[in-house]
């Protein structure tokens, strides 16, 4: 709302911004990142989704319409100008304590102890990119800062990442970047949180967590890294609790994932990063958005067709809501993502299956009858009289969601079989699972390529040799 208030206002045209209750200190500072912190706003009390119409009605009449006529019959008052360092200043001077009192007084912490992003420390992470210090991958929302390399390598040192980490962090933000990932709804109520995926020799090489303990803290660059991405959220592209990031149950950052490809080479799967569009060998990043996730214990059975069913249901029951994104609106865009075991894995590849035919597997057997995929969207998202018949009939989503009347009838979550995604690591003596519901374009998998500096084996030698 206040992007389209912000593109009348730059053209001439007052508007009045209809905001909730809830979203007045975020709709003030999203403000502020669009330039325009003064855009009129229409305050609509309490919460419209739970008001009787009656309710509604009042409100809007009593206190909202006032406003409206307000904000575009009057000129707003001039605002001031948001004033920042600029890269290089030094904003403060003292020991660690002070240092780390400064940046949680000015929300520049996630509440925990930082590494003071010291001038010296900052050039040590910017030996290991042979890109300009001053490059800009983009310009990011809400606050619509810069997204630069000085800026990477400044979060990176505040994290607790090691210089060498530096290539990882600049490709995990050019995915932050991508407009296809969905970077503006970081802040969103569901509460998503990011997870990153590291493929290629660059997990033996920077030592990454793929065995058992994956997905917990306690492993520098799995841990480091995935607080560096929620630390760049904040400093870099401004969401701040209470304020743009309006997550209701908010998730910390997720610790980064990383594939097991020896077991993945020893079965012929091929890794994440062959989905997302890449080699197998090169080092990736993806980032996808989850709204959560759960873990399956002793998924007991010795062939596909005794293991799977137990993963299918639960991927079943963590995506209710998350299937507004399989309709139309939501382009078809549900990705889950199923994280194997090498135990599970294998057991599915001695069979000959491939993870082509997993996602099949998951195509097939992880479905709604027709009327309760259908009752999801009109009760539970507020879908109105939406439903599978019309969508289909428009164009608006494939065939096979209304093959018949029949309310019982079987449709899947997803559009296609590709639109799962697998992943394996973990315990390699466990035969556990992971399912995490997503959020779609809200937070899409995007992929990018880890570029590495010219001397990087130099590099490294010399870091570990400093050690």
């Amino acid at each position: 709302m206040l992007r389209a208030s912000a593109v009348c206002e730059l053209a001439g045209f007052p508007s009045a911004s209809l905001t909730s209750e809830g979203f007045l200190t975020q709709a003030a500072a999203t403000s502020i990142g669009l330039g325009l912190p003064n855009i009129p706003i229409a305050l609509v009390p309490g919460h419209p989704g739970a008001q009787s119409k009656d309710e509604l009605r009042s409100n809007i009449m009593n206190v909202t319409l006032d406003r409206v006529i307000d904000n575009i019959t009057r000129m707003p008052p001039p605002a001031g100008k948001r004033g920042e360092p600029q890269a290089r200043d030094i904003v403060v001077k003292g020991g660690f304590n002070a240092v780390n009192r400064y940046f949680i007084a000015n929300e520049l912490s996630d509440g925990l102890p930082i590494v003071p992003p010291t001038r010296e420390a900052i050039e040590a992470f910017l030996r290991f990119t042979d890109r300009d210090p001053e490059e800009s991958l983009g310009v990011i929302l809400p606050d619509n800062r810069t997204a630069t390399i000085w800026s990477i390598a400044v979060n990176g040192v505040m994290a607790g990442c090691r210089p060498e980490y530096m290539p990882v962090l600049i490709a995990a933000v050019e995915g932050m970047c991508d407009p296809k990932y969905g970077l503006e709804h970081s802040g969103n109520t569901p509460g998503g949180e990011t997870l990153i995926i590291v493929n290629g020799p660059i997990i033996k090489q920077l030592g990454f967590n793929y065995v058992q303990g994956v997905l917990r803290d306690g492993f520098q660059p799995n841990t480091t890294i995935g607080r560096f991405w929620r630390l760049y959220l904040r400093n870099v592209a401004g969401f701040l609790p209470h304020k743009t990031d309006k997550a209701t149950f908010g998730h910390t950052w997720r610790v980064v994932l990383a594939e097991n490809e020896d077991v993945l080479t020893e079965i012929g799967w091929e890794p994440n990063s062959v989905e997302m569009g890449f080699q197998a060998g090169d080092n990736t990043v993806t980032i996808a958005r989850y709204t959560g996730g759960g873990a399956l214990a002793s998924v007991m059975g010795d062939t596909p067709e005794k293991v799977l069913p137990f993963i299918t249901d639960t991927v079943l029951h963590y995506h209710s809501w998350q299937i507004h994104f399989t309709e139309s609106s939501g382009d078809g865009s549900l990705r889950p993502l199923v994280i194997l075991s090498p135990i599970l894995a294998r057991t599915i590849a001695k069979a000959g299956w491939s993870k082509h035919d997993v996602k099949e597997y998951f195509y097939k057997h992880a479905r709604l009858p027709a009327r309760e995929f259908e009752r999801f969207l009109r009760e539970w998202t507020v879908k109105g009289t939406w439903n599978l018949e019309v969508a289909v009939k428009e164009g608006r989503m494939p065939a096979h969601f209304f093959e018949s009347a029949d309310p019982e009838r079987m449709v899947p979550i997803v559009w296609h079989a590709r639109d799962f995604m697998i992943a394996v690591s973990g315990d390699p003596l466990r035969n556990n699972a992971y399912v995490f519901a997503h959020n779609a374009f809200m937070g899409y998998p995007t992929g990018k390529k880890v570029q590495l500096p010219r001397d990087w084996d130099k590099l490294l030698e010399e870091s570990k040799e400093n050690d």
